[in-house]
């Protein structure tokens, strides 16, 4: 439980879990029960969605969201096909100030039962959501 009091819900973590070893969904975004008591999933993507998908997915609820992405790229230097799973903390700029306070204070409620997560990246506008920064952030 969060500072909040907010509680993330079993299925999060098994959805997550099926991500992470069974590589069988792109991506998890999720979001708050209409009663702020609860994180649930709002919306999972299938293998075959690609970054652009996630990143429209996300950006259509105009809210703060926690997501879990699979993030598939290829290494600059290397040249390798690398996959890593990371946790987005997508706080707009736009949203109002006490939804953001509400989702900073919940953050840990959902990522402390996600092990095994690469980075943890918080986006405030669609320009941190581009790939290529994504990948940037992921390669340091």
């Amino acid at each position: 439980m969060a500072c909040s009091g907010v509680v993330a819900d079993g299925d999060c973590i098994v959805s997550y879990n099926n991500l992470k070893l069974k590589h069988d969904k792109r991506y998890i975004i999720y979001a708050f029960t209409p009663d702020n008591k609860r994180i649930v999933i709002e919306s999972e993507g299938t293998k075959d969605k690609t970054y652009d998908d996630f990143k429209r997915a996300l950006l259509a609820s105009h809210e703060p969201r926690y997501a879990v992405v699979d993030f598939e790229f290829e290494h600059d230097e290397s040249g390798a096909k690398q996959e890593k799973v990371l946790f987005i903390f997508w706080s707009p700029d736009t949203a109002p100030v006490k939804r953001k306070m509400l989702f900073a204070s919940s953050k840990d409620a959902i990522r402390k039962p996600l092990d095994g997560v690469y980075q943890e990246i918080q986006c405030n506008d669609e320009g941190d959501l581009l790939f290529e920064e994504i990948k940037r952030k992921v390669q340091k």
